[in-house]
């Protein structure tokens, strides 16, 4: 018998492959953080020997969730101004408690408390862009997520940076520091068109070139970004970015609800990424992200939850549901955003938008043993007669029982492994407080 650190045994494996496979009492060995081996149960107990076997016979075993856009730290601002358009809630309430509040600990506090949000609710990696992004990075170190730290970049002065260049040179420090690490790499950031120059968009541009890394921001959220944009520059914002040359496949373009075929059309042909974010767009009354259309038209679409804020959690569970409900009573067609089509957004897709398809987003030989482990035996969770379509419609975050980032666990049987969860609740009583005032 061969030696590995660990065997997942499962009653049910979705691998998420490009075959979209699904095993039933099948395992997977990990060694070394990676995957080394998919087969029966049976053949696993005679073939190895582990120093860790995890037997979940009532479970689903299936990829890391992968949340393409967070900003984490904005956990502590939960709930804080619900029920308003996005330029109010923006301009008149999350800007000023961001003035009056963000600091180091602030961010080091929300984005633990997020963290442990998004590794009970199945997600292994997210894609973040937030003021102390290497508050951010040092949080994700910490807890053991696999994280993609934006390097955010504004026009205007705030507690993080006086200037464009002041922005910048501080991300490629960041860039510099996490370069070689295994779990944290980095993106652009620009907050939106709306809040960086042509100048400094294509200062990033080429940055983003230089150091092969992705470049994340708002796009075509709402239509008063289009209106405003066309009085101030007498285009759609898709237009300029095209003009700057930032469309291709590093971008990723968020929310993106405001969209015409011909967008469509030349998004898909210069290969860009869109994350959908359907519970923020509905909450703040955005739009809707047409995403069957991208889909069909060969855009990459993945899904993420926004921040605290706007949501009011980062459950990518109830993203999964939410989007394939949103597209059936959109297109008035109930066939379409199958059900492994809404998994893969979730997962593969999301690793493809950040750049990460080699290494996560599938359980395939060779990748990162990036793994989740669901009960299927609660009372809202049975029968199961496909566990795909049972994963986007009937799933709750609460299923999850075990978190596998790179091969180490960090929830094991709903315990919380590098994460102090009363104390992460204390620190946010006190916020609460602060903040309330």
């Amino acid at each position: 018998m061969q030696n590995v650190d660990s065997l997942i045994q499962a009653r049910w494996l979705v691998t998420v492959d490009p075959q979209d496979n699904v095993f039933e009492n099948y395992s997977v060995v990990i060694d070394n953080g990676k995957i080394t081996d998919i087969l029966p149960t049976a053949k696993a107990l005679i073939s190895y020997k582990a120093n860790n076997n995890y037997q979940r016979h009532s479970h689903v075993l299936m990829p890391g969730l992968i949340n393409s856009h967070t900003h984490t730290p904005m956990s502590l601002f939960r709930g804080l101004a619900d029920d308003l358009p996005l330029h109010e809630w923006l301009t008149r309430h999350i800007w000023p408690a961001e003035q009056k509040w963000v600091s180091p600990e602030f961010v080091k506090d929300g984005a633990e408390l997020a963290i442990a949000e998004m590794l009970k609710s199945g997600t292994t990696c997210f894609n973040d862009m937030y003021f102390y992004s290497d508050v951010i990075a040092r949080s994700s170190v910490k807890t053991g997520i696999r994280a993609v730290i934006g390097l955010i970049v504004l026009e205007f002065p705030t507690i993080w940076a006086q200037t464009p260049d002041e922005y910048i040179s501080k991300g490629v420090a960041i860039h510099d520091e996490y370069k070689s690490s295994a779990r944290i790499s980095t993106a652009w950031a620009p907050h939106a068109p709306y809040t960086v120059s042509d100048k400094s968009l294509a200062k990033i541009r080429t940055l983003a070139d230089e150091l092969e890394i992705p470049l994340h921001i708002h796009l075509h959220e709402t239509r008063q970004e289009i209106e405003d944009a066309f009085k101030d520059t007498g285009g759609r914002p898709f237009a300029r970015l095209d003009s700057l040359g930032l469309l291709g496949p590093g971008l990723i373009a968020v929310h993106m609800t405001q969209l015409t075929t011909d967008e469509m059309q030349i998004g898909a042909a210069n290969n860009i990424n869109v994350v959908h974010c359907p519970a923020s767009n509905m909450k703040l009354a955005s739009g809707f992200c047409p995403v069957v259309e991208l889909l069909d038209a060969g855009v990459n679409v993945s899904l993420g939850t926004d921040g605290c804020a706007s949501n009011n959690n980062l459950d990518l569970f109830g993203e999964m549901k939410l989007a394939a409900l949103l597209a059936k009573v959109h297109m008035l067609d109930a066939k379409v955003l199958a059900a492994p089509q809404v998994l893969r957004m979730a997962t593969i897709n999301g690793a493809k938008a950040l750049g990460l398809e080699s290494k996560i987003g599938s359980i395939e030989l060779g990748k990162e043993a990036d793994l989740i482990t669901l009960d299927m035996t609660e009372a809202g969770a049975m029968p199961v007669y496909n566990p795909v379509s049972h994963l986007v419609y009937s799933t709750s975050h609460s299923q999850v029982t075990d978190v596998w980032v790179a091969g180490k666990i960090l929830l094991k049987q709903h315990e919380l492994m590098t994460i102090d969860l009363a104390e992460i609740a204390e620190k946010a009583y006190v916020w609460s407080n602060k903040i309330s005032i």
